[in-house]
């Protein structure tokens, strides 16, 4: 069974947690570029994705919006569509990330 799960930091940029998180669990993430999110990073597993962003996203009156507006405090966001305990454990290893 597939799990969503949503861990935020305010510690780290979206480049750094890429970074920590391919040093940590080895994972490879790709940089993208989408209208609708900015700059985000994603990494396929066998268990499913790990894709990293901002909160902060393009809106559409120039003004930039949370995507998760329920974690202002939470200037990234780390995405996963997995339900292995490993990459979670390893996930919540990993200092200033927190499951949110």
């Amino acid at each position: 069974m597939t799990e969503y799960t949503t861990y935020g930091t305010s510690t780290h940029s979206p480049s750094e947690l890429a970074q920590l998180v391919t040093s940590r669990l080895g994972l490879v993430f790709t940089e993208r570029d989408s209208y609708y999110r900015g700059v985000y990073y994603t990494a396929e597993h066998s268990d499913g994705r790990v894709q990293i962003q901002p909160n902060s996203i393009p809106g559409d009156d120039d003004e930039d919006e949370l995507y998760a507006s329920e974690h202002p405090t939470s200037r990234v966001l780390l995405l996963t569509t997995s339900s292995a305990p490993a990459l979670h454990t390893g996930l919540e290893s990993i200092d200033g990330l927190a499951r949110l």
